[in-house]
């Protein structure tokens, strides 16, 4: 995607720090929500390829923190 056209939807609740992290069978997966120009929207889900919440979370980090440079 190029910049601008799409809006990252992240809510994040500070008092959840497995905010976007689901664990699904032992492996963590983040998950959000991308809204597109055309006014469609696009679930992102992603393996985070580990069964380390604390490195789950670091990863998370860092995949969103690379959308909202992107923006």
């Amino acid at each position: 995607m190029s910049k601008n056209n799409f809006k990252l939807s992240v809510n994040i609740n500070e008092s959840n720090p497995n905010h976007h992290l689901w664990n699904n069978n032992g492996t963590w997966f983040i998950h959000f929500m991308i809204h597109k120009e055309d006014y469609t929207s696009q679930r992102v889900r992603k393996s985070l390829k580990t069964r380390d919440v604390a490195e789950a979370r670091k990863r998370r980090d860092k995949v969103l923190a690379r959308f909202t440079i992107e923006q």
